[in-house]
């Protein structure tokens, strides 16, 4: 159990493992001479036996940037694939239109595709 609860430290925490609501502790000067102002995300039912939560507030800071600098780097590669995307639809687009255009311009519209299997519908399918 312990182990799932170290895991589990990573970004700013929501709720402890116990179902503890967290508290965001600023440690004092007259606690300790180190580090006066010290802020920690703290369950409000800390005990230091390893199942509750006080992870230092920077840390929990760092993790949560780390993860949503990632999240946003892959948002940026989706949005350029859409960009590719669109730029292959309207290449397929102009090139079916050229396909119509050929088919109406041979006279084998309405005909079915057997007038024009030897060249067009071919390269079409090739293309894609």
């Amino acid at each position: 159990m312990l182990g799932f609860v170290t895991d589990s430290e990573y970004g700013i925490p929501r709720r402890c493992p116990c179902g503890g609501r967290l508290i965001n502790e600023v440690r004092g000067k007259e606690d300790y001479n180190t580090l006066p102002g010290k802020r920690f995300f703290t369950c409000k039912n800390y005990e230091t036996d390893g199942f509750h939560y006080r992870q230092p507030w920077v840390i929990g800071v760092q993790e949560e940037l780390e993860r949503l600098t990632k999240r946003v780097e892959e948002a940026e590669q989706v949005m350029m694939g859409v960009s590719n995307l669109t730029k292959q639809i309207e290449t397929l687009e102009s090139f079916i239109e050229s396909v119509k255009s050929w088919v109406v311009g041979h006279g084998v519209a309405g005909h079915g595709w057997e007038g024009v299997a030897g060249e067009g519908v071919f390269s079409l399918f090739l293309y894609v």
